[in-house]
C-alpha cells in the first residue's frame, strides 16, 4: 500500500564531498539546510548578513561584494540606541554607527571571497512580497520595526524576478564561474501577508526560477531542489508543522535533508558522515557518572575518533 505521493529526483552531476565550499544565502529554510552541512562538519558558509527574503536583497549583497562597493555613513541609522541598516539583518547590529559600519563591510569582504571560493552555492527565497522605504524609494532588506507607514508594500512581477536572478548569476559569474548554484524556495508560509497572497507569492518566485533555468546562457551550472514542493506535498499534514503551524518542524527538515542528501551529497562519503555523526551524538551525550571508568574509556574512545578524522579533515571543529 503506498501512502505517499513522491517526488522524482534525480542524482546531481556535480555533488558535494567534503572537499567542497558550500555557501547559502536567503530566506530562514537556508538556515534549516546550513545547520545540517555545519552539524555534518561540511565546508560552508550561512546568510553572513543574516536572513534576505527576497531576490531583491540577495542581488544587492551579491552586487556589493562583486563590485566591492562599501557602506557608506548615510546608509545606517539609529533605533532605540542600536544602529541597523535596512540592507541586513538585526544580528548585525551595533551600539555605535563605527562598529556597524566596520561590521557591515568586514562581512561584506568575507562574502565576496565565499563568492570566489564556493564549489556550490544555494539560493533559498522565501517571498515576492517587498517594502520600500518612501524616503529613500528603496526596497529594504529587512524592515527592524521602523513604524509601517515608512514603507510601501509591493508584489515583484515574475519578470522582476526573473531579472534579478540573471543580474545574480552575472555577478557571480564575475568572480566564479566553476560554482554550481542551486535554486530552492522556501517551505515556510508567509501568511502575514495573506493566505492567497502566499500563494500568489509563491508562485511568481517558482515561476521566475524555472525561466531562468530554461533560458539561462551563463557559464554557471543552476538546479532547482524542490524543498517547497516535498513540504506541501510529500509531507501535507500538520505533524510535520511547527507550534505556529507555518514553519517546517524538526521531523520535516530531518526529511527534507535525506532527500536533499540523495540527490546532492556523494554516496562516497556516507561513511564519513556516520563517522561525524557518532561523534556529534557522542558530545551531547550526558553520563551519569562522569568519573566512572567506563566514561573515561568512553571519552578516550571519542577523542582518538576526532583526533582520526581531524587529520583527513583539518577544516572539522568539534565543540567538546
Amino acid at each position: 500500500m503506498i501512502l505517499q505521493t513522491k517526488i522524482p529526483l534525480e542524482k546531481a552531476g556535480s555533488a558535494i564531498d567534503y572537499q567542497s565550499k558550500f555557501f547559502l544565502l536567503g530566506s530562514c529554510f537556508a538556515e534549516n539546510m546550513g545547520a545540517k552541512l555545519d552539524y555534518f562538519q561540511f565546508q560552508a558558509k550561512l546568510n553572513p548578513f543574516g536572513i534576505l527574503f527576497h531576490p531583491l536583497a540577495i542581488e544587492n549583497l551579491v552586487s556589493r561584494a562583486v563590485q566591492e562597493k562599501p557602506y557608506r555613513p548615510e546608509e545606517v541609522f539609529e533605533q532605540n540606541g542600536r544602529w541597523l541598516c535596512f540592507e541586513a539583518h538585526s544580528d548585525l547590529a551595533a551600539n555605535s554607527r563605527d562598529s556597524l559600519l566596520e561590521n557591515l563591510n568586514s562581512t561584506l569582504q568575507e562574502t565576496q571571497k565565499w563568492l570566489r571560493s564556493a564549489s556550490h552555492m544555494m539560493i533559498t527565497l522565501g517571498t515576492a512580497w517587498v517594502y520600500r522605504n518612501h524616503s529613500t524609494q528603496k526596497i529594504v532588506a529587512n524592515c527592524h520595526k521602523v513604524p509601517q507607514k515608512e514603507f510601501g508594500k509591493e508584489l515583484l512581477t515574475i519578470d522582476e524576478i526573473e531579472s534579478s536572478l540573471e543580474r545574480t548569476l552575472e555577478y557571480i559569474s564575475e568572480v566564479n564561474k566553476e560554482a554550481t548554484v542551486v535554486f530552492t524556495v522556501s517551505p515556510v508560509r508567509h501568511l502575514k501577508d495573506g493566505f492567497v497572497e502566499n500563494q500568489w507569492s509563491k508562485a511568481h518566485l517558482i515561476s521566475a526560477v524555472h525561466g531562468v533555468l530554461k533560458t539561462s546562457n551563463f557559464p554557471l551550472s543552476t538546479s532547482y531542489f524542490p524543498s517547497y514542493e516535498i513540504m506541501m506535498d510529500e509531507l501535507r499534514d500538520y505533524r510535520f508543522y511547527g507550534k505556529d503551524l507555518i514553519h517546517p518542524n524538526e521531523l520535516a527538515v530531518d526529511y527534507i535533508w535525506e532527500r536533499f542528501k540523495s540527490v546532492w551529497i556523494s554516496e562516497e562519503i556516507y561513511t564519513v558522515m556516520e563517522e561525524v555523526e557518532g561523534i556529534q551524538k557522542g558530545l551531547q551525550h550526558r553520563p551519569f557518572n562522569p568519573e566512572s571508568e567506563a566514561h573515561q574509556k568512553f571519552r578516550t574512545s571519542l577523542e582518538a575518533k576526532i583526533t582520526y578524522l581531524k587529520e583527513r579533515y583539518p577544516f572539522m571543529h568539534f565543540e567538546r
